[in-house]
């Protein structure tokens, strides 16, 4: 097929490392694409890793959406194998770039303002001002909300999280982070409003009566940075590998459970780059320190993504299904049928394999299948505007409201199955 002739074209390509020279989405291009076939299917998605492809949501089977952004040098090539191979397409954005710089222009205008340890929603909020109003809201919540730093990312940077809970010891507890991945700042968005709403509306206090709360916005906070200030799609960490031609490393590719078996990659240009080995990065270390200290009481562990609407969980490695199916599935569906009430949003539920697509490394994998937390899921929130990571600031109110209210049924029946039962 020609479509694999060119594979192997670009696969010789050589990569540019990021140090001298971020790439450009001058002109870049991305399409919608739909496969009739798995030859297809398996080509399309082969574009992964690949110098000047990028692969922005992926399809598991026939007739689902790819949304692959190609840089302007390729668009000719690619182009004309999409006709050749007579391929369902649509260009969704025209010019990525143009789109990057509408987004900053939104962002530059947009409120910012943080008032007596309040966050303004109106736009995506830099870390240090995340991390501002997390001790922001320490500080002025005290009796129910505390601080806590559980390490300091490649460049430096404190991994801050809230720790919300009512008093006492020994309660189940709640673990949820964002923002793994850089350029879905839907992800610490979301987990930003779940906290606001917990401590700033007082008709949610129930919800930390009688189990503890854990959450961390932002777990890579130098990539996190690097797409506000750099290259609005950067995905990885930060991280500087001797010999390596490329920084940083996928951590979601980078936790020690089943490590590199499938859907990760070695070469550290690919955006699934796995790491020279697992828990190479001092963010994935940062996470698994705390889950293994708190393990005896962390009874669900929520991890934000963008975009697709997906609600998964294990495995990631494997098609098989974990001993818990059928409680996983019922509780993703009583969380996505509250989640629909608010505008109709629905998410597709199922294992990572079985519905998205394999991928072995994931953190929900490792807390689950290492530190013996059954309850483990990946939400992949809705995405948006022009390049699907650019949900447009407008909607942020809209998703974490909807968001809560599956939040609100995670927490009643972590409540119901650890304390009511007792």
């Amino acid at each position: 097929m020609q479509l694999l002739f060119l594979l192997l074209a670009v696969g010789a390509a050589v990569a540019v490392p990021v140090e001298e020279q971020v790439p450009s989405l001058e002109g870049a291009k991305v399409y919608r694409l739909i496969a009739d076939t798995d030859e297809k299917l398996s080509a399309l998605l082969a574009y992964d890793g690949h110098e000047g492809y990028d692969i922005l949501k992926a399809g598991h089977a026939l007739g689902d959406e790819i949304h692959l952004l190609v840089t302007a040098d390729n668009v000719e090539a690619f182009e004309t194998i999409l006709d050749e191979n007579e391929i369902d397409n649509m260009v969704m954005t025209e010019n990525v770039q143009a789109a990057v710089d509408e987004e900053a222009t939104r962002q530059s205008t947009a409120s910012t303002a943080r008032l007596d340890g309040r966050i303004s929603f109106e736009a995506y909020q830099r870390y240090g001002d995340i991390a501002d109003y997390l001790a922001g809201i320490a500080e002025s919540y005290s009796d129910v909300a505390s601080l806590v730093e559980i390490g300091t990312s490649f460049e430096g940077l404190s991994i801050y999280g809230l720790k919300i809970s009512s008093g006492g010891t020994g309660k189940p507890a709640i673990l949820i982070d964002g923002g793994i991945h850089a350029r879905e700042w839907a992800a610490p968005a979301t987990v930003t409003y779940i906290i606001n709403q917990l401590i700033e509306e007082a008709t949610n206090s129930d919800l930390f009566e009688n189990v503890d709360w854990y959450i961390f916005p932002v777990l890579n906070p130098d990539g996190y940075e690097y797409t506000h200030t750099t290259y609005r799609l950067w995905r990885k960490t930060r991280s500087s590998i001797t010999g390596n031609l490329c920084r940083g490393t996928d951590p979601n590719r980078n936790f020690g459970y089943y490590w590199m078996l499938t859907g990760a990659s070695s070469a550290s240009c690919s955006d699934t780059y796995a790491g020279p080995e697992a828990f190479s990065e001092l963010e994935t270390q940062a996470l698994r320190d705390f889950v293994l200290a708190n393990n005896d009481t962390i009874k669900l562990y929520l991890t934000f993504h963008s975009y697709g609407n997906y609600f998964l969980y294990p495995w990631g490695y494997t098609s098989e299904l974990p001993d818990n199916e059928e409680e996983l599935r019922t509780l993703a569906e009583a969380a996505d049928e509250a989640l629909s009430t608010l505008r109709g949003t629905r998410y597709t539920i199922g294992t990572s394999t079985n519905v998205l697509y394999a991928a072995a490394g994931g953190s929900d994998d490792w807390v689950k299948g290492v530190a013996g937390v059954e309850l483990a899921y990946t939400l992949e929130l809705p995405g948006g505007g022009n390049f699907g990571f650019d949900l447009p600031a407008s909607e942020i109110v809209l998703v974490g409201q909807e968001t809560f209210l599956a939040i609100r049924v995670f927490g009643e029946y972590i409540e119901n199955k650890f304390v009511s039962s007792k």
